[in-house]
Order: C-alpha cells, then structure tokens, then sequence
C-alpha cells in the first residue's frame, strides 16, 4: 500500500471565509516504510495570512509574496497523492481547503476523494484513547515521540512527525521487533533460558475497559486493510 502523510497550513481556519493553502508537506510510505520521497511547497494565497495563522506557523505574507499561486502546482501535487492513501490528522481540515482549492480551479478537478482514499488519525486516535487529548503533540507524549524541533507548526515536520506517530498507533512494537531481528543479522545468537519449573504462577491481568475499545478499534483499521474480516478477527471469533 502507497500512503501519503499529509499536512497543510493556511492564512485562516474556514476556506467558506476565504481562506487559502500556503504550504503543503507530504512523506510518502510504501508498505509501512518512509521511502524518502516527499513532496513540500510554499503557495502564494493571493490573500492576507492572518496575523493569528501566523502566530501559530511562522509563515508570513512577506515570505510568501513571490512563492508560486496554487493553480501552478495542483497538476504536480495532484500527481504526487494520486491513488494514494492519504494519513491526515484532523482530516475534515486538510481535506476542505485542498478540495476549496481544486473547486477554484474547476469542476474537472473534482474532490479528493475522487483520487484517493484517506485515513484520519485523529477520529483513529480518539476511539484508541477516549476522553483523552490526542493533538499531534499529545500523541508524540504518549508514544515518546521526540518533536522538541516543533516549535512551530510547519507542514512538512508536522507530516513527519504524523509518519511516525501514525506508525507507532498502528504496530509500532511490531515494527521495533524487526528492527531489532535487523540488527541481529550476523551477530551472535541469544541464548534462550527456560524459566525454572519452582517459579510462582503468572498473574492474569485483565484488560481495562479503555483497553478493550483501543484493540476493538485497532482490529477495526487491521479488518479494513485487510478489505474484510482479518485472520485475526476470526481466531478472534473462535
């Protein structure tokens, strides 16, 4: 699977308003691993950025005064996401100003979702852990994610970091596992001790019920990659 993790800024909140792209960043993964390529572009809005929008990217109307219009790159960025599925935290957000950009354009534009598919981690992250905060930078907390270089929102760190956040909700311990049987190629084997027959019982912890409903969700993502019921839903089952 091709996934795009996506991120825009933009000079306001509601593209209904007015309100424009001014940079798009995307990292594209294939099959779960980031392939270094990405795609990052500063857009001249044909408006003022809000000094709000400012506070929180950085991105001001003096830098972006002779960047290019959104009509010169739609056909290279639409290109790059084209079949892709794209990772979006918040998604209704990124999704709505890049569709108010594409409509601008014309009708033969059309949606993105007549493109591409999308995944939103942030209705993911909200089933996993309710009643919790699950902004970008409360699941870089919870996951030990280092962003101690955002101090700032811009679209391309953000979507680097969604990258790895992403993957840490959806299998990251599996993901260190191979890592670390990676870093043992060659290397000298481990010795395996069989734990003594005089140790005591194991306790059995059961799950929480936040537990529960974030591996009901997780199952949930697993059964729609796998395009209907996964294996591990039927053992599941059995």
């Amino acid at each position: 699977m091709r996934q795009i993790i996506l991120d825009t800024e933009t000079t306001g909140i509601d593209p209904s308003e007015g309100h424009r792209i001014i940079e798009i960043g995307c990292v594209e993964m294939i099959k779960r691993r980031p392939t270094g390529n990405h795609y990052h572009q500063y857009i001249q809005p044909e408006r003022e950025v809000e000094e709000s929008a400012i506070e929180v990217h950085g991105i001001t109307n003096e830098f972006l005064a002779d960047k290019p219009v959104f009509a010169t790159v739609a056909a290279e960025f639409l290109e790059f996401i084209k079949g892709a599925e794209l990772v979006i935290h918040n998604a209704p957000f990124d999704v709505g100003f890049i569709n108010h950009e594409f409509a601008k354009l014309g009708s033969q534009w059309g949606t993105v979702l007549d493109h591409c598919t999308v995944l939103d981690t942030l209705a993911m992250a909200r089933k996993m852990r309710p009643g919790q905060r699950n902004s970008l930078d409360a699941l870089c907390r919870a996951y030990h994610i280092d962003n101690s270089n955002r101090t700032l929102h811009g679209a391309l760190l953000d979507s680097e970091i969604l990258a790895e956040v992403y993957l840490a909700m959806t299998g990251g311990q599996r993901l260190l596992m191979l890592d670390a049987e990676e870093e043992k190629e060659g290397g000298e084997q481990e010795v395996v001790r069989p734990l003594s027959k005089d140790r005591p019982p194991l306790s059995v912890l059961l799950p929480t019920a936040e537990e529960l409903a974030a591996h009901q969700a997780y199952m949930e993502m697993v059964d729609k990659s796998a395009g209907g019921e996964s294996l591990w839903r039927k053992l599941e089952s059995n």
